[in-house]
């Protein structure tokens, strides 16, 4: 296995658009299946298809996925992101969690309106849904991989919803870092590792 890809018990990997966040990830997963017949490998994908161009997006990456990691399992879980890591976590069994930053959006800006007001009841109670996420990635007995976007590096944004949303991530970015063994920050489809506990 290369020394470059041998995994964690959990990692966080951040960074921009484009940077190489899921190929890093799906690198981890063909490496991790490679490595042994016994291996399992599961992908919970928190993305939902809110138009056309999302749908495609999504498509396209299912398609290179396959392509590239074609021993991975693909489950899609937008919300309950907490229960699917304890779901699927197991000693022989790789999750990796793509993305956290759309699973946030999703609990903060649920495509259905109606149910803005519950989510957001949810989400205030004791920060919940984090608080739940923090609690599988401690217990997960399996390694566990999780992409997120870095994206407190450019302007600050002019709507307070955007800002409080940043600022969302900025928080669940440091909370899920503090939680992993590892961490790794990608740009230009270089990884630099900013943690690493043995």
């Amino acid at each position: 296995m290369d020394s470059r890809l041998q995994l964690a018990q959990s990692e966080l990997i951040m960074g921009g658009q484009k940077s190489g966040k899921s190929r890093r990830a799906e690198a981890l997963a063909q490496s991790w299946l490679m490595a042994n017949s016994d291996h399992l490998a599961v992908l919970v994908a928190t993305a939902r298809t809110g138009d056309d161009e999302m749908r495609q997006r999504i498509a396209r990456h299912q398609r290179d996925r396959a392509e590239r990691v074609p021993g991975i399992t693909t489950v899609e879980e937008p919300l309950q992101l907490a229960q699917a890591i304890a779901q699927h976590s197991r000693p022989d069994t790789l999750v990796v969690v793509d993305c956290l930053t759309l699973w946030l959006t999703n609990w903060m800006m649920p495509l259905d309106p109606n149910e803005f007001m519950k989510h957001k009841l949810l989400a205030q109670k004791n920060n919940a849904p984090v608080a739940t996420l923090l609690e599988a990635i401690a217990n997960a007995p399996g390694p566990l991989v999780l992409v997120g976007n870095e994206i407190g590096l450019g302007v600050i944004p002019l709507g307070a919803e955007v800002r409080a949303f940043v600022d969302a991530l900025g928080t669940l970015n440091q909370q899920v870092a503090a939680a992993c063994t590892r961490v790794t920050l990608m740009a230009a489809g270089l990884p630099l590792t900013l943690k690493e506990e043995s």
